[in-house]
């Protein structure tokens, strides 16, 4: 398996392999096996990996607050929902909801702790996604190394 530091390095050597890849599997393989073989890999992968250990999901990414957790996320912060706003948040090109103003996103700790605590948003508790149905059609969000662990193994589309 690749060391989660080297990731982006690889990814970035097989760019046009894995874009072909993926590809391939939006008008090849069936959603549902791909679903079942996804969750089998995801759990066989992070059985024994601590994502504490790296947080470079929050390293390299905004975090995204959507618009209905403000009130919640500013009251645990001890801050008014525009303070809240106006400290750490932009308004999202991407929905009707903020990102972080930030790349590390703003709410990580020097020990690489999130500052929302149990509050940190959905999409932050189940990044990679990998685990989540309906991988199909998000396969550019995806990282390249689950790829290549289903296509070494042969079971891909077997």
């Amino acid at each position: 398996m690749i060391a989660p530091e080297k990731i982006e390095s690889e990814a970035k050597k097989k760019q046009r392999e894995n874009l072909a890849f993926r590809s391939f599997l939006k008008f090849n393989a069936d959603e549902d096996t791909l679903d079942e073989q996804f969750q089998k890999l995801h759990k066989e992968l992070f059985a024994d990996h601590d994502c504490s250990n790296c947080r470079n999901c929050c390293k390299m990414y905004q975090g995204s607050i959507p618009k209905d957790d403000l009130e919640r996320d500013a009251e645990y912060m001890g801050l008014s929902k525009e303070q809240f706003i106006e400290k750490y948040l932009v308004k999202s090109t991407m929905g009707s909801g903020y990102e972080t103003k930030n790349v590390p996103c703003d709410f990580m700790d020097q020990d690489g702790n999130c500052r929302l605590g149990d509050c940190k948003p959905d999409s932050c508790k189940t990044f990679p996604y990998t685990d989540q149905p309906e991988r199909l059609g998000s396969l550019h969000s995806v990282l390249p190394w689950m790829f290549s662990q289903l296509t070494a193994s042969g079971e891909l589309l077997g």
